[in-house]
Parts: structure tokens; sequence; C-alpha cells
């Protein structure tokens, strides 16, 4: 989606738990945490059943096909329409799951974006497999990864992101200086979110990158951007999944 530099489960998770906190009211989440969504189904009323039912935390998982890490166990329909979506959200407690499919509607001109989500079961998770992730490892292999494979890009001989890359970075580095810009709670803590800044850029570059193919360059060298380009993605994937939960139990828990 133009403009959005998070995943939208990102965004749903951290606003969602402060939902079940009772510090946001259900009506206000998809203004909240999908402020450029025009029409949202299906999250406030989930939410809000969580809600009454006692869960205290959101938590999201961000699949990519063959790597399912961080998903809660369930049914192939929720690991197929996760994995499709490259995102979903779930309640460690209770067990459940949501997945969005974001689209745009309307006449050519007047375009707008609707997010439907869709509840799946899912077996609970206990909260201690989240609570043991150490996020100072998690930044440490992001930066130790993101350094490798910036040095792998520029040998494959083709431009590591291009122009749309560029300005997707630009946006992301600019929207990092504050959390209202990344549209996130300001009760997560600042090295926490200093994780998520830089996982959340790092993935909107690695996206925009795949997303803009070079010109006048071999087939070899693209073949090796590309795929070095998408072991980026899943590492930047991962280690945002990790510190939007790391967040998430924060908000949950002990804010």
């Amino acid at each position: 989606m133009p403009d959005h530099e998070l995943p939208a489960s990102v965004r749903a998770a951290l606003w969602g738990t402060e939902v079940l906190r009772g510090r946001l009211p259900a009506r206000d989440l998809p203004r909240r945490a999908l402020p450029d969504v025009d029409a949202t189904f299906g999250l406030v009323e989930q939410v809000r059943l969580w809600r009454d039912l006692g869960e205290r935390t959101l938590l999201v998982a961000l699949p990519r096909p063959g790597d399912l890490a961080g998903m809660p166990q369930g049914s192939p329909d929720l690991l197929a329409a996760a994995t499709r979506a490259e995102e979903c959200l779930f309640v460690p407690a209770l067990g459940g799951a949501l997945v969005p499919e974001l689209e745009t509607f309307g006449p050519a001109g007047d375009r707008g974006w609707r997010a439907t989500w869709t509840a799946h079961p899912a077996a609970p998770v206990p909260t201690h497999r989240v609570e043991a992730l150490d996020l100072g490892q998690t930044e440490l292999r992001l930066r130790q990864d993101l350094a490798a494979l910036t040095e792998e890009l520029v040998s494959a001989g083709a431009p590591p992101f291009g122009a749309v890359a560029d300005r997707s970075g630009a946006r992301a580095r600019e929207a990092g200086r504050g959390t209202a810009v990344w549209g996130l709670p300001d009760r997560v803590p600042p090295r926490t979110l200093r994780v998520v800044q830089l996982a959340g850029t790092v993935l909107a570059m690695a996206d925009a990158g795949l997303e803009s193919a070079p010109h006048s360059v071999d087939t070899v060298s693209v073949v090796r951007r590309d795929e070095v380009l998408r072991r980026l993605r899943s590492l930047a994937s991962r280690a945002l999944a990790e510190a939007t939960n790391a967040a998430a139990l924060h908000l949950g828990y002990r804010a």
C-alpha cells in the first residue's frame, strides 16, 4: 500500500492491545491503527469480543512462503491465508487469529483502500515463548545481517533498491523520528520502538526493491540481486514481528 511503511497487522496488534487494556475505545481502533484505510470490516468486532473474554494482548506473525516462524498452530486455511497476506494477528491466551485482505475499491480516479479481516481458529500460545525472545539479540542480528547482505547487493552488480525503494526508505527514516508518523502508541518503550523502526525501514526498502526491476543489467545480476533482497525481506519480517510482540507484551502487562 502506498505510504504504508509497516504491515497493517503490526499497527493493529499494538493499538488492539490498547483496546484490550481499556485504554482505547474499540470503535477508534481502525482510525488509530489504519488511518489511511477507508473501510475496515471484521477487526473491531473480533477485538471487542477478545477484550470482553479477558484477553490482554494481541500478537503478530509475518510469515513468508516456506517460513512460518511465529505462527500459532492452526488449520491449513489459516496458514494459507496468513502466508498469502504475509501477516496475521493472534491472541495468545484464548487462541484465535485474524488475517487481513487489503484491496482497492471504487471507480477510477476515486479509489480507496478496504481492509477485510477474517477470523480463524488457532491454538493458544504460551506467552513465555514470546517473552524469551532477546530484543538486543534481535537488533544485533538484524544489523549484522543488513551489513552483510548490503555488501552482497553491491557485489551483485545491479542497483540494490532503485528509486522507488530510495523514496520508501526516505519516508521510513523520516517516520523514525516520532511514533505518531509510524502510527504507534506512545507507550511503546524507546528501545523496542528503535528495533521496530529499523526492521520496518529495511522491510519497506526490500519490498520496494523487489517491485522495481533494474534496467540495462544482465539477467544473472538481477537474479542474484532479487535473491538477496528476498533474504533481507525475510530477516526484516522476523525481526519486526519479534519487536512488535515485545512491544505488545509491554503494553498488555507492564505499561
